[in-house]
């Protein structure tokens, strides 16, 4: 026995190990590291533990047959994060440039189901050249066995890919499954058809990360919600992101204990947002000074800006926050901004995150581009997405609330279970100006000073129906706060709605608008 477990070490240590010192430098060369570092990285110091690390393929042909390395090119196992178990697989490009074959799906496929089994997140390294061509439609194959696992696990676990190399052709659809999608810049590409393909079809000339690269992907297209400068960081990050999420949809999201006192008042948000609407702020400040020590989550940053959604604490409470940013647009929403907000507010509900919105929106931003593009489908995903979220979801209303835009941002009227409004505010089927043209056009137009008669008309359409207690006066918002309470109102409320359960009609599914 004792020989067999010294020929156990030496096999052990052969998987390990990998293809050599040659392939893991050229991987380092390439500013990479390899699966093993970024698992070590990734989970606690010593808490790894590999599933299937001896499986080798078993395909013939091309040369295949006398190249049988052990993992097969992909780390596969589970370690925790923070004491939380977490489900890992991490394509090693040393071996077969991370290509998926038989054997490589098969492993991935089980680690998957054991993620969805034990409901813990799962988290994919994603470094591999596609398709194992010499395996052909078997390798084909393995990435339907994943997109299908990735559909079950939808809403059910956390899924988070993390780009670390390319990711070109059908591989790409997995990510785009999964929750969160991490990118590195410089090293991570994410496209169906590369720059090759597209030169070839198009005679248009551009490089990868011109065409897929983390700041085209964080900034342009929105499949990436965060992009980093090196992979440490980018790790790092997950980490962090995984300390707010929770195991799985029949769990919460961890608590802390706090040390920012629940009264703590925000007497600096008396100067941060200006009374006259038309002056923009930065809602992200608003944000910080509102959650525990200022700290906050955002995710897709640098993707239409117009609005913020990011996670954060209150009180030890993991939230999820959807704010108009006046900085960008004026806060419009627009096709970009409804299906950002959209998904977000779709993922908090799915893993049981109370959602606070904060709304100082002028509208729909209008314009032919936004008609054609379909604004009032993508408009629809957000209001869908609200409307159909059970979790506990409480609105402020800091300034402007106009029209349907004012409806769609979580308004009573959708099912908002709580709604708070600053003394500022003015919630209107649209602004002054607008309303007093469109009513009172006929004596504008009939009057001797037509100027001097729209400013009388507007100051008398404001005192009747955009006073700051309109609304209150008719139910439709809660309470009038001060602003520098805003931190407690929110906490004490989201204390009384912890125990909130809500119950859906029985269905298979609904038809959310595409």
């Amino acid at each position: 026995m004792g020989r067999r477990v010294a020929e156990l070490g030496a096999v052990r240590g052969v998987a390990v190990a990998g293809p050599g010192e040659r392939a893991t430098a050229v991987q380092h060369g390439k500013g990479k590291l390899t699966a093993r570092e970024r698992i070590a990285l990734l989970v606690d110091e010593g808490s790894f533990c590999e599933v299937e690390q001896l499986r080798r393929h078993r395909a013939s042909g091309f040369g295949l047959e006398a190249k049988r390395p052990y993992t097969d090119g992909v780390v596969t196992g589970w370690g925790t994060v923070e004491g939380r178990t977490v489900f890992v697989y991490a394509h090693d490009f040393r071996i077969f440039g991370g290509a998926l074959g038989e054997a490589h799906a098969e492993k991935i496929h089980k680690v998957m189901d054991m993620a969805i089994a034990a409901g813990a997140p799962l988290v994919s390294l994603n470094d591999g050249a596609g398709a194992r061509i010499q395996e052909g439609v078997s390798a084909l194959a393995g990435y339907g066995g994943i997109f299908q696992r990735n559909c079950r696990a939808s809403g059910v676990i956390p899924q988070i890919s993390v780009m670390l190399g390319p990711c070109a052709g059908g591989a790409a659809y997995s990510p785009a499954l999964t929750d969160f999608v991490f990118m590195v810049r410089r090293t991570s590409q994410m496209f169906i058809t590369g720059p090759d393909v597209v030169r070839a079809v198009t005679g248009e000339e551009i490089s990868q990360d011109g065409l897929g690269g983390a700041d085209v992907h964080a900034q342009t297209s929105g499949v990436a919600h965060f992009a980093y400068d090196d992979e440490e960081t980018c790790l790092a990050e997950v980490r962090y992101l995984l300390s707010m999420l929770p195991q799985n949809n029949r769990e919460a999201a961890p608590r802390v204990r706090s040390g920012d006192p629940v009264d703590r008042r925000g007497e600096v948000l008396l100067e941060q947002v200006p009374v006259d609407g038309s002056r923009p702020y930065d809602m992200a400040a608003v944000i910080g000074e509102v959650v525990d020590d200022g700290e906050f989550l955002e995710v897709h940053e640098r993707w239409a800006r117009n609005i913020i959604c990011a996670l954060a604490r209150l009180d030890g409470r993991v939230v999820g926050i959807v704010a108009n940013q006046p900085q960008a647009l004026a806060g419009v929403l627009d096709i970009e901004a409804s299906e950002k907000a959209a998904r977000f507010v779709q993922m908090c509900d799915a893993f049981n995150i109370p959602i606070v919105t904060f709304l100082d929106v002028p509208g729909f931003l209008p314009g032919v581009d936004q008609e054609h593009g379909g604004i009032i489908r993508h408009g629809a995903k957000l209001l869908y997405a609200y409307c159909s979220a059970t979790v506990p979801r409480i609105s402020v209303v800091l300034r402007k609330a106009y029209g349907g835009a004012y409806i769609v941002m979580d308004s009573q009227s959708i099912g908002a279970d709580l709604t708070y409004a600053w003394p500022a505010n003015e919630i209107a089927v649209m602004g002054a100006e607008g309303a007093a043209g469109v009513i009172f056009r006929r004596q504008i137009a009939e009057a001797e000073d037509p100027e001097a008669m729209r400013a009388r008309l507007v100051k008398e359409y404001k005192a009747e129906l955009m006073h700051p207690y309109y609304a209150a006066e008719r139910g439709l918002v809660d309470d009038v706060i001060d602003p520098a309470e805003t931190r407690e109102v929110l906490i004490r409320s989201l204390e009384m709605l912890h125990t909130k359960h809500a119950d859906l009609p029985s269905r298979k599914h609904g038809n959310p608008p595409q």
